[in-house]
């Protein structure tokens, strides 16, 4: 079994898809699985969408093996079903990991390999290997550079790379993604570097949207 994954091309926010099956789980929710899927489930740095299946609340979405799992404390009827994600919620999360790819871009560009990206709402940070690197990161010249480049509204570019995806902005480098993505970096709106942390040879890079 397998769930298509309609958010990896598509920005839409609803769709009629089929509900495959309902099942409830230990804890007295609802583990719903569709045939195709506009909600990104939680990973990749990015927290779950949220929205509704037939009018039923999805509270989150996450991933096992090929299929996405939508949770929600009622049942939903097999078969034809109309889904919507929450579109204040997905355009914030959209915000977030593309403003966090600009920074892995600017952190790489500075000899910085970044290694994980955590672009929740309150809690977004990138983080890299600063050993080995041969300059040093000011927040307020990263600052200075994000947002030059969200002002300069450079088009999002998605591409398939044997078999994988990978996103990219402007003519900055593509990196491999799974998540979510404004058009273009304009409608991220302005960032704010908030805090540089460096222990063990790893630097993170906090941020928020300004």
């Amino acid at each position: 079994m397998m769930t298509e994954r309609l958010y990896f091309h598509s920005d839409e926010l609803s769709m009629n898809t089929k509900v495959r099956l309902c099942t409830p789980d230990q804890d007295g929710n609802f583990e719903i699985i569709l045939d195709a899927t506009l909600f990104h489930p939680q990973g990749g740095g990015q927290a779950s969408d949220t929205g509704t299946i037939s009018g039923i609340k999805v509270n989150r979405v996450f991933q096992t093996g090929d299929v996405i799992v939508h949770l929600t404390t009622q049942p939903v009827d097999v078969g034809p079903a109309f889904i919507e994600v929450f579109p204040d919620a997905r355009h914030l999360h959209t915000q977030l990991h593309s403003a966090g790819h600009l920074i892995g871009s600017y952190g790489e560009q500075a000899g910085f390999k970044a290694i994980k990206g955590h672009h929740w709402p309150g809690e977004a940070r990138v983080v890299f290997e600063s050993e080995g690197a041969t300059s040093s990161l000011l927040a307020e010249d990263i600052e200075q550079q994000i947002n030059a480049w969200i002002a300069a509204d450079m088009p999002r570019h998605t591409s398939l790379e044997a078999g994988q995806r990978k996103i990219g902005f402007g003519n900055l480098p593509a990196h491999a993604c799974g998540g979510t993505h404004v058009v273009s970096t304009g409608q991220i709106g302005k960032i704010k570097i908030t805090k540089l942390k460096e222990k063990k040879g790893q630097l993170s890079v906090h941020y928020e949207l300004g």
